[in-house]
C-alpha cells in the first residue's frame, strides 16, 4: 500500500535528482541564464518537499505554511524561468502576489481549524491554476520551439491544472468518513503521486526545449561563421586583386624605367659620335664641327621629346599627332642614322613622298628607328639593310627588311613581348624592349607591326598605318594594356 510519505520519498527524490540535472545544465551554458531559475525552481521543490518529509506528527502552523509555501516558490520560478527562457513577458508580479496570497489564506485556515484541509486545498489549486495558466500563455506565444512540443507542454500543464481542480472538487463532495482506495492509504496521495509523474514530463519537456535552443544556436553560429568565411574570401580576393594590382602598376612602372633607358640609348649613342668627331677634327674642319654640333642639337632635341612622351602623365599631352609628310619622316630617319655613321648601310625607297599621316612624328620616328636598330643588330656587318615606305589600300605600309639570322618559327609569335628575346639571339646584347616599345607607340596610331620571314634568310618588320585622322579605341586599348 502507498501511503503518502512513500509518495513523499519518491517524489523528494525526483525533485532533487532533477535539481541536480538543472544545476548541472546551467553551470555547462551558463550563457543560458534562465536555467539558473529552473534549477532554483527544482531545488525549492526538493527543499519543500524534504521539510515535509522531516517535520513531526503534529507540525507547528507556521511550519505547515513556510513548507508548502516554499513548494509554490518553486512553481513561481519555474514560471520565471520558462518565461524567461522562451524570451516572453514574465508576469512576476503574478508570482509575488500569488506568494502573499497562499502565506495569507493558509496562515488564517491553519489558525482557524489545523485540521480542515478544504480551504488550504482550494487555495492551492487557485495558485496552480494561475500559474499554469500563465506558463501556458507564453507557451502559445512563443515561436522559438517546435510547435509540437510546444502544445505537448501545453497538455502537461493542463492536465495538472485539471487534476487540482478535481483534487479541490473530491474535497467538496466527499463525505467526511470517506475511506481512500486500498492502493492508497490517503485520498491525497494520488495528487501527489499524478504531481511527481507531472514533474518528470515536465523535465523531460524542458530539456528537448533546451536542446532545441542549443540546436538553433548552433545553427545560427554555423551560419554566421560559414558568413564570415565567405566575407572572408569576398575580402580575401579583394586583397589578391589590389596586389595583383600593385604589383602591375609596379611592374609597369620598372618596364617604363627600362622603356624609357632603351629610348634615350639612342640620341645618346648620337651626341657621344658627334663629341668623339669633334674631338677628332677639333678646329681643321669648320664644316664638320657645325654639322657634328647640328647632330648634337637634332639629338638632344629628340632626348627632350622622349622625355615629354615618356615622363607625361597625361596621356593626350603625351601624344601630340599633326599632319607628317611621309619623306619628311623617312628624311628624318636617315638623318639620326646619318649622326651616328651608320647610314651607309641602309637603303630607303619612298613611292610617294607626299603622302600625309596625321601622327606623332617623334613617335613614329622611334618606332622606325627601333626596327632599323634590330635589324642592324641581327645582321651581319656587310649586309644592307632596305626600308620600304608605300600607300596601300588607305594605309601606309613601312617595311624594313634585313638578311639577317631571323626568328625560329616557333618563337616568332612571341615576339614583341616584353624582355622576350629569340634563342638564335642571347648572344647579342639588347633588352627584348625595342619592339615591345614600338607596339605601344604604335597603339596610340592604331597601328600595327607585324615580323614576317624572308625568302633568302632574315626578317621583314612591317609597319600598317591607317590614313584616317584617329586611331581605332579598341586597338589603342588593348595594345596599351598588352
Amino acid at each position: 500500500m502507498l501511503d503518502l510519505k512513500t509518495v513523499l520519498v519518491v517524489t523528494l527524490a525526483i525533485a532533487s535528482l532533477q535539481a541536480v540535472a538543472w544545476t548541472f545544465v546551467w553551470r555547462a551554458w551558463r550563457h543560458l541564464y534562465e536555467l539558473k531559475f529552473l534549477a532554483a525552481g527544482f531545488i525549492a521543490i526538493a527543499a519543500g518537499l524534504l521539510l515535509m518529509l522531516l517535520r513531526g506528527a503534529e507540525p507547528a502552523a507556521s511550519a505547515i505554511v513556510l513548507h508548502n509555501t516554499i513548494i509554490k516558490l518553486g512553481l513561481v520560478l519555474l514560471a520565471e524561468g520558462l518565461a524567461r527562457f522562451l524570451g516572453q513577458p514574465r508576469y512576476s508580479w503574478v508570482g509575488v502576489s500569488l506568494l502573499i496570497f497562499q502565506v495569507v489564506v493558509w496562515s488564517v485556515a491553519v489558525a482557524a481549524d489545523p485540521g480542515d484541509i478544504a480551504i488550504r486545498i482550494h487555495s492551492s489549486t487557485f495558485f496552480t491554476v494561475v500559474m499554469m495558466s500563465v506558463m501556458c500563455l507564453g507557451l502559445m506565444r512563443d515561436r522559438t520551439q517546435p510547435s509540437l512540443l510546444r502544445w505537448i507542454t501545453i497538455t502537461i500543464l493542463v492536465e495538472y491544472m485539471a487534476a487540482s481542480i478535481l483534487q479541490s472538487i473530491i474535497e467538496i463532495r466527499l463525505p467526511a468518513g470517506f475511506q481512500s482506495a486500498p492502493v492508497l492509504a490517503d485520498r491525497n496521495a494520488w495528487y501527489l503521486l499524478q504531481g511527481t509523474l507531472f514533474l518528470v514530463a515536465l523535465f523531460a519537456c524542458l530539456l528537448f526545449m533546451v536542446s532545441s535552443r542549443l540546436s538553433a544556436d548552433l545553427r545560427a553560429k554555423n551560419e554566421a561563421l560559414l558568413r564570415e568565411v565567405e566575407e572572408r574570401r569576398w575580402l580575401e580576393t579583394r586583397l589578391n586583386t589590389s596586389l595583383e594590382a600593385e604589383r602591375a602598376l609596379r611592374e609597369e612602372q620598372t618596364d617604363f624605367m627600362r622603356v624609357v633607358s632603351h629610348e634615350f640609348r639612342t640620341p645618346l649613342a648620337v651626341i657621344r659620335n658627334a663629341v668623339e668627331m669633334i674631338g677628332l677634327t677639333g678646329d681643321r674642319s669648320p664644316e664638320e664641327t657645325r654639322e657634328r654640333l647640328a647632330g648634337i642639337n637634332e639629338a638632344l632635341n629628340r632626348l627632350f621629346s622622349l622625355i615629354d612622351r615618356f615622363m607625361a602623365d597625361d596621356r593626350e599631352n603625351g601624344f601630340q599627332p599633326e599632319p607628317v609628310q611621309l619623306g619628311t619622316l623617312m628624311g628624318d630617319v636617315r638623318l639620326h642614322f646619318e649622326m651616328t655613321a651608320r647610314g651607309d648601310r641602309l637603303h630607303f625607297l619612298v613611292e610617294d613622298e607626299t603622302v600625309s599621316l596625321h601622327a606623332d612624328p617623334d613617335m613614329l620616328a622611334t618606332v622606325i628607328i627601333n626596327l632599323i636598330d634590330n635589324a642592324l643588330k641581327y645582321s651581319l656587318e656587310n649586309q644592307p639593310i632596305r626600308i620600304d615606305a608605300r600607300k596601300k589600300l588607305g594605309s601606309v605600309v613601312i617595311e624594313v627588311r634585313d638578311s639577317g639570322m631571323g626568328i625560329p618559327d616557333a618563337e616568332r609569335s612571341k615576339i614583341g613581348r616584353r624582355f622576350f628575346r629569340a634563342s638564335n639571339a642571347k648572344a647579342i646584347a639588347g633588352t627584348g624592349l625595342g619592339l615591345y616599345s614600338a607596339r605601344k607607340l604604335l597603339a596610340y596610331h592604331g597601328g600595327t607591326v607585324q615580323l614576317l620571314p624572308n625568302d633568302a634568310g632574315g626578317t621583314t618588320a612591317v609597319v600598317s598605318l591607317s590614313l584616317s585622322s584617329e586611331a581605332p579605341d579598341a586597338v589603342l586599348a588593348e595594345e596599351m594594356v598588352a
